[in-house]
């Protein structure tokens, strides 16, 4: 499938979830996207209801809104410059294409003014709860932002490598959180759970490519994440420390799993059938038996 269409349809699909939820006219479709673009609808309507007490730079909101109607104005220009290439005889369909491209030009200009305005209004939010911690106000925004991150991401590849990303700042959180035994365990097990999602879908795009991409992802990962989680362990308390350790052994876990898959790759096995919770788990090679 073309990605401009898909993308468009996408960007089409979310505009009228959004219009629904805001109390707009229902439109009686689906599609395979509606459960990722919910959790976009979702930070929405939480935009519309908690408005942060932050300023956006005056520049940026003006820069921005000059460089998104220039977007819009190329884009009806473009397409209404167009010329009309139906054959002869076309009929009451050629007429009807000069109207049709017109409600795309303009449908394409709405869906650019709501970009401009949920850009403008997330680089508040952005501002506002990007150093957010568990149990502040705005932490459930900075989650909520993440996941429609996730929501948009291209690709699997893509969205793996947010996962370890989102893991990375969960453990900048946990390191912040002292003598707090539930709440390092909370965002420990948050942290290990995107440790596992990230994984899982390199390793799977890894094995079903043949291409070690995404390992190389997950090692670059493992390098920084385990000499950090290692730091947790120099904690005073026994109970901190043990809860690391389990960090520490899915860290290792992941390890092996990537050079097990990368060992398959090398040798020519062919994508494994079997999978569990950090993704395929490959075969041994032959001469390795």
């Amino acid at each position: 499938m073309d990605s401009d269409l898909f993308s468009r349809r996408r960007a089409e699909r979310f505009a009228q979830l959004l219009d629904e939820a805001n109390g707009g006219r229902r439109h009686h479709v689906r599609s395979r996207a509606d459960d990722e673009l919910a959790a976009l609808v979702v930070v929405g309507q939480r935009l519309v209801a908690d408005r942060p007490a932050v300023e956006v730079d005056a520049n940026f909101r003006t820069g921005l809104r000059a460089m998104l109607v220039a977007a819009a104005e190329r884009q009806s220009a473009d397409t209404l410059a167009k010329p009309d290439t139906a054959p002869a005889g076309a009929g009451v369909r050629g007429s009807l294409l000069p109207a049709v491209t017109g409600r795309r030009a303009r449908a394409r200009g709405a869906i650019l003014v709501g970009v401009a305005a949920g850009a403008v209004a997330l680089s508040g939010i952005s501002a506002a709860s990007e150093n957010a911690l568990p149990g502040d106000a705005l932490y459930g925004m900075k989650r909520s932002t993440e996941r429609a991150q996730l929501a948009l991401a291209s690709s699997d590849l893509s969205r793996g490598q947010l996962f370890l990303d989102f893991a990375r700042t969960r453990f900048d959180e946990a390191a912040t959180v002292r003598g707090d035994r539930a709440r390092l365990s909370a965002v420990l097990d948050d942290m290990d759970a995107d440790t596992r999602q990230g994984v899982r879908l390199l390793a799977t795009v890894a094995a079903q490519r043949s291409d070690p991409a995404g390992l190389n992802a997950i090692d670059a990962f493992l390098v920084s994440q385990q000499q950090a989680v290692r730091g947790l362990l120099h904690r005073a308390d026994h109970v901190e420390r043990d809860r690391a350790h389990r960090s520490l052994a899915l860290l290792d876990d992941a390890s092996s799993r990537a050079a097990g898959i990368r060992a398959a790759i090398a040798c020519g096995l062919p994508a494994p059938s079997a999978s569990d919770s950090l993704g395929p788990t490959p075969d041994v090679c032959p001469d390795e038996r």
